[in-house]
């Protein structure tokens, strides 16, 4: 290790302390101007001046329940519509309406009238654009919840909503290969129809990896377990190296607050405020726990390449920022702090994330779905350990 990357470990602690508690950093890892106020705790929301009738498509699945949650907080009345299969017996004291999109069932909803609808699950083009005709005429805002991947490109840090977005030639396939393959241009699709059904009233919310408490791809949970667990830590590339992620309950509070304020336009939601680092992520994480036995070991993008590390899913969070992907992570969210995102204290998603998982059944909590496995790991740094040897 060479003697500015100890000594970056080293500031990196001090900033990962400083992160648990919620302080914004900037682009040299030290703290910067708060950009954002911080997201209300559940016992500061105060209710809304001009109630809302609010339709969440889904609703009881990951980002949903927290919408309903603090929709319900602010004092709005709250409708479901999904298939009643996921979570069914959450909220009981909110009315539901039963449908399937995958059939373009939409029955349910005829005759009825809403301030706002609520778009969570749709991926098909199709779904989109029977929902938009379903509810065109009877919903006065029409928010969809997108996705960052909807982008062509990732190679521009700092790239903002205008930039050009995923095609296809297949605009129509619904068969699973294809909706893997296309998803983004999918998204993107759904976009454009949704807007075009209520033109100059549309809401695009395009959150970036969304993590926290309900979390069931364990893409940002293995980091909070693995730190937990202590002992020696593969740590993915350059401690320098950006990533962003946003809270559920963020990026739900976002949403319902573009309904109260008739906030239109498209908007990258995620975060935080300012740039962070892999290693103030991990720092933030480290800070919250009680471990003593804990050493991170930093292994180089190339290495993870060569010995098949995948970034993403074997090393959730974080992708190596170089060519294609140098953007990925620094996509601006300047639009969305204008229009009123705000960030809750990372320790408390960190926290959240560990008491979620950990209620959780043992079968689902000693295999997570992203992450390396411990005797991978091993494996692992010991190669990284023995480079140059023999």
């Amino acid at each position: 290790m060479t003697r500015s990357r100890r000594d970056f470990l080293k500031s990196s602690a001090v900033v990962g302390g400083a992160l648990g508690v919620g302080l914004p950093f900037g682009p040299h890892g030290v703290a910067a101007a708060a950009t954002s106020a911080p997201s209300p705790l559940p016992d500061q929301v105060t209710r809304a001046a001009n109630p809302l009738k609010i339709l969440i498509l889904g609703g009881t699945g990951f980002i949903g329940p927290a919408q309903v949650r603090y929709a319900l907080a602010r004092g709005h009345t709250v409708t479901l519509f999904n298939r009643g299969q996921t979570n069914p017996g959450l909220f009981p004291e909110v009315e539901k309406l039963v449908g399937d999109r995958a059939t373009g069932d939409y029955a349910s909803l005829k005759g009825r009238q809403w301030d706002v609808v609520i778009d969570n699950p749709t991926t098909l083009p199709r779904w989109a654009r029977e929902a938009a005709a379903a509810l065109k005429g009877n919903v006065g805002q029409y928010v969809f919840i997108s996705t960052i991947s909807v982008y062509a490109r990732n190679d521009t840090p700092g790239a903002d909503e205008t930039a050009a977005t995923a095609t296809t030639t297949e605009p129509d396939n619904e068969e699973r290969t294809a909706m893997s393959r296309n998803y983004g241009a999918f998204k993107a699709l759904s976009e454009q129809a949704v807007s075009a059904a209520f033109p100059g009233r549309t809401t695009v919310i395009r959150p970036g990896l969304i993590v926290g408490p309900g979390d069931l791809s364990d893409r940002f949970t293995y980091w909070p377990v693995r730190l937990r667990r202590g002992g020696e830590v593969l740590a993915p590339g350059n401690p320098t190296d950006p990533v962003q992620y946003i809270d559920a309950r963020d990026l739900s509070e976002f949403a319902i607050r573009c309904c109260e304020n008739k906030t239109y336009g498209v908007f990258n939601v995620t975060g935080p405020a300012s740039r962070i680092s892999v290693a103030e992520m991990l720092g933030g994480i480290r800070a919250v726990l009680t471990t003593t036995d804990l050493r991170l070991t930093w292994v180089e993008a190339p290495f993870l390449q060569a010995n098949n590390v995948r970034p993403w899913s074997d090393m959730p969070v974080w992708i190596n920022p170089v060519g294609g992907s140098a953007g990925f992570a620094v996509r601006s969210i300047q639009r969305a702090l204008d229009a009123g995102l705000t960030f809750r204290p990372f320790a408390d998603t960190v926290r959240a994330t560990l008491e979620f998982y950990d209620q959780q059944p043992e079968a689902r909590r000693v295999q997570l779905r992203a992450g390396l496995a411990a005797e991978r790991e091993v494996e692992v740094l010991k190669a990284w350990h023995a480079r140059g040897q023999g």
